[in-house]
């Protein structure tokens, strides 16, 4: 009797639990995302990891996971999405209406999953874009209802992802100005996680947007199972890592819910950004590999295009110039041998000049005393030079010392009875507006209508947001940070559209913009205004994780005590460009600085689309090592740091990786300043320069580092008959 009792129990359980005889699954080259629906007809997350050989195996999956929870009914963890209807009720029941799936080529597929609630005519779908060589999914959430006012919602979730493992690892990164992208890894316990942000307008100030979960055990970069994630999302974001009491780990991410309920019009279409996530069987590395090959394909603007080598004047005149000046450091970036001169700040505005940063920032027309013939005459000097011209603008700001203050009060932020609060001297206009989103369409267009020749544009955006009150919103000011993103993707659109293949830098006071979202509409991004090489080791390294080297700028500039060499190496980590009074270089620095140049030039697609090996972590060691390997496996380039020489006497090689264990290599150092020792030091193979794959991989190679602390090393490595 007992046993058909429990028979009878357990029936009703797994009945419960099991699903569709044809299960849901979201499927790469090696991992599966998996639902199924239970006899309540909710969806089920049943499975998420690597690809089964059989898909008809997925069927044998059960789970009491719902894959995405919704508040006010039988839940007690944290919600992926929360209403108010109109009648006040807070509750939602989503039951599955259907899927549809979708070829956009034979690498890419969309599944969409659509959730109705049973009760009240509120649609949820599930969107997941598949991209099969990469590894990668995109993950957004479309929420639309038919009620006959709006309805609030209160919590917005890109995704909700669900684990059952042993143990849970998270890697974050956090930081503030100039100490950007600092890594922590910690073990997750039971309750909730949050990583945030609630600045508005700088993405990754405090915290970034981006995460490593390793599941059972910390990964390394070359073992482990780690799903690497990040938000494509230019605002506030929110991260829940929550450990229900049966040791599940809930996932949920996307918009931060704080201060921003959104009150959702019928039949309008609530749609959230995209929450990318890849899972690697064999360590970060891997994951990394993933995001970078996804990135440049698919989500940067112009990915897999060329990019321009630049020198800013900003370190060699900082506001004081004037166009003489500016023609003679012209002269500079021809000498060096660059692409392209870029004029930063203080070129505009004339009522109020711009000669510091407390007055002008909105005002853009040329300065006339700083520029009495205009940008026009700027751009033809450059190109009679042989380089391209770019400049400087902060579109989105506006000093309270300026004309468009005085005659546009009512589209900047800032709360009625309440003194304004400023940050860098200015305050934020009100992108949520129509009216200031074609004020800074324009203020790009019409500079680029008059001078067509202009090659590179560097937007900036230097300060977080506050005095966070829309005079356009009125009611709705709980829709500031979202709609503050959506109108500046609004302009970054309809300027795209007329100007598809126009270099544009997004710089915010450093690296605070540093999403996917944004990525769509720039080539490139400004990781950190902190530009000391040491430092950058580190900043570099941990952007690594997540972008591809074409997309992160790196300039050499005068900050810091370190030689130009070990300068340059760092820089030439990613994409290389020159903050530098180049007038002052030595005739050997500048020798030096123009064959750097010329490699780079030749070694640059490399460096920017090969796979990147990180070797030897800064956090692990006094030293640090990485290395890109291109596609053919015919060429590749190491570098390599050594950070503090005197304290520690490193002589063990450093094993490559990504090569071809049955070619040979000829392995020669560049970078070499004048009189220095050239060549490997290898022990008892001292003098040889030609090894196979097989030998650097297992052996390595052993570098010797210099006397002197921060030294550094770059190698060419190339196949040889």
């Amino acid at each position: 009797m007992k046993r058909l009792i429990y028979l009878f129990i357990l029936s009703l359980f797994c009945g419960n639990l099991l699903a569709q005889e044809s299960p849901i699954f979201i499927e790469t080259n090696n991992t599966a995302l998996v639902y199924k629906t239970d006899r309540q007809n909710k969806l089920m997350q049943v499975y998420f990891g690597e690809k089964l050989n059989d898909a008809d195996e997925y069927s044998n999956l059960f789970s009491q996971n719902e894959a995405y929870m919704p508040a006010g009914m039988d839940n007690l963890y944290e919600p992926a999405i929360r209403l108010l209807h109109n009648d006040g009720n807070p509750s939602l029941s989503l039951k599955f209406e259907g899927v549809e799936v979708s070829r956009v080529d034979e690498n890419v597929s969309v599944t969409q999953i659509t959730l109705k609630d049973d009760v009240y005519p509120v649609e949820v779908k599930l969107f997941f874009k598949a991209f099969k060589n990469e590894d990668v999914i995109e993950a957004w959430t479309e929420i639309q209802h038919n009620e006959k006012k709006p309805v609030m919602l209160t919590h917005f979730a890109s995704s909700m992802l669900q684990f059952d493992k042993r143990d849970y690892w998270l890697t974050q990164f956090h930081g503030d100005w100039a100490k950007e992208m600092l890594m922590q890894e910690s073990q997750l316990t039971s309750g909730i996680k949050v990583i945030d942000s609630k600045l508005g307008t700088r993405a990754n100030k405090f915290q970034a947007p981006m995460f490593f979960l390793s599941m059972n055990e910390p990964s390394t970069e070359t073992k482990g199972e780690v799903v690497a994630a990040t938000l494509a999302w230019t605002g506030n974001f929110q991260f829940n890592f929550e450990i229900t009491p049966t040791n599940t780990l809930r996932v949920i991410s996307g918009m931060n819910p704080y201060a921003s309920e959104y009150h959702l019009k019928p039949n309008e279409i609530f749609k959230t950004p995209d929450f990318i996530f890849t899972y690697s069987f064999e360590g970060k590395g891997q994951a990394s590999r993933n995001l970078h090959k996804w990135a440049q394909k698919y989500q940067v603007l112009d990915g897999e295009g060329e990019r321009l080598t630049l020198l800013n004047n900003w370190e060699a005149t900082y506001f004081d110039f004037n166009e003489d000046r500016l023609v003679e450091l012209f002269d500079g970036a021809k000498k060096l041998g660059v692409d392209l001169f870029l004029l930063d700040d203080g070129w505009f505005a004339n009522k109020y000049p711009r000669n510091n940063d407390r007055a002008g920032l909105g005002d853009w027309q040329e300065n006339k005393e700083k520029l009495p013939h205009g940008i026009g005459y700027l751009v033809e000097q450059a190109e009679a030079k042989g380089i391209k011209f770019g400049i400087w603008i902060e579109p989105e700001m506006v000093n309270p010392k300026s004309e468009l203050y005085e005659n546009h009060p009512d589209w900047i932020l800032k709360l009625p009875n309440r003194p304004e609060h400023y940050s860098r001297n200015q305050l934020v206009l009100d992108m949520a507006n129509p009216e200031v989103q074609k004020f800074v369409y324009d203020v790009v267009d019409q500079m680029l209508t008059k001078h067509p020749e202009i090659g590179f544009i560097k937007w900036d955006c230097n300060r977080e947001m506050t005095n966070e009150y829309s005079q356009y919103l009125g009611e709705n000011q709980s829709h500031i940070y979202i709609d503050y993103v959506k109108g500046f993707y609004n302009v970054m659109e309809d300027l795209r559209e007329k100007y598809p293949e126009l270099p544009i830098m997004l710089c915010s006071g450093g690296g605070g913009r540093t999403d996917y979202g944004a990525m769509k509409y720039f080539t490139e991004f400004w990781p950190s205004d902190n530009t000391d090489a040491y430092d950058r080791i580190f900043i570099q390294w941990a952007y690594s994780y997540f972008f591809p080297a074409n997309t992160i700028c790196n300039h050499i500039t005068s900050m810091g005590n370190q030689s130009l060499k070990f300068r340059t190496d760092v820089a030439m980590m990613d994409k290389m460009g020159y903050d530098i009074r180049v007038e002052e270089f030595t005739d050997e620095e500048l020798a030096f600085s123009q064959q750097a140049l010329k490699d780079y030039d030749r070694l640059k697609d490399v460096i920017w689309f090969g796979d990147m090996y990180r070797l030897i972590s800064p956090y692990e060691e006094s030293r640090a090592a990485l290395m890109y390997v291109h596609e053919s496996k015919e060429k590749a380039v190491f570098f390599c740091f050594d950070i503090y020489t005197y304290r520690e006497n490193i002589t063990n090689p450093v094993k490559f990786q990504g090569l071809d264990p049955d070619k040979k290599y000829e392995v020669k150092e560049i970078n070499v300043q004048e009189g220095r020792r050239r060549g490997p030091f290898m022990g008892p193979n001292a003098g040889d320069s030609v090894y196979s794959g097989d030998y650097l991989m297992k052996i390595g190679y052993n570098v010797r580092g210099g006397r002197e602390d921060l030294s550094s090393h770059v190698y060419e490595i190339t196949e040889v008959n």
